[in-house]
């Protein structure tokens, strides 16, 4: 006697040749049958990246704060593991664009208190260094950026860092201009008088 599964497997499999020996053989006529239609469908492999933000630089990738699309694997392995990366939403969008908003908010009264500060430093006028004199022009020692630094702050209370003062070499007395980069777009100019005692 013959299993189930084999009669179920022959009937199936004669019901097919059946239908396709019908097809042939009736070929002009149309086929009434929904089922004996077969549609495939081709499907494209699907790119499996990530949309994501980073939250620091990482090398050969991108900067802080970069939109990029990555592949799922090095974000789920590397970046993500080690802090680097967050996948993006639209909250984290909104954050982004307020942070870079209060940078750049930052970074203009940042300027427009440097611009201020060098409109002070040229309506000053000459700032007066005495040094103890030697033969003619010469005085013993030369003016260094801490001494125009510390004459700044004694006349008008302001801190300055001496490595934005760029100073020529002042061996002798006369006038001589200075240099303060108070910022990477404002540079203001001082003027200095060197007498001898």
């Amino acid at each position: 006697m013959a299993s189930p599964a084999a009669s179920l497997s022959w009937s199936s499999s004669s019901w097919l040749s059946t239908r396709t020996l019908t097809r042939n053989i009736n070929h002009g006529a149309p086929i009434s049958d929904k089922c004996s239609r077969f549609v495939i469908l081709s499907q494209k492999k699907a790119k499996k990246t990530r949309k994501i933000i980073l939250t620091e630089d990482v090398i050969d990738v991108g900067k802080k704060g970069q939109l990029l699309d990555v592949k799922a694997g090095f974000f789920r392995n590397f970046l993500h593991p080690s802090g680097k990366a967050q996948i993006v939403t639209p909250v984290l969008i909104k954050e982004m664009k307020v942070e870079e908003e209060r940078i750049e908010a930052e970074k203009k009264r940042v300027k427009e208190e440097a611009l201020q500060l060098a409109r002070i430093f040229e309506t000053v006028g000459a700032f007066k260094v005495k040094r103890k004199g030697g033969k003619g022009k010469q005085i013993f020692g030369s003016v260094t950026a801490q001494d125009l630094v510390d004459i700044i702050k004694a006349q008008l209370q302001r801190d300055i860092d001496k490595r934005i003062v760029s100073l020529p070499e002042i061996r002798e007395t006369g006038e001589y201009i200075a240099e303060l980069k108070l910022h990477p777009d404002v540079t203001a100019e001082v003027r200095l008088n060197v007498f001898a005692n």
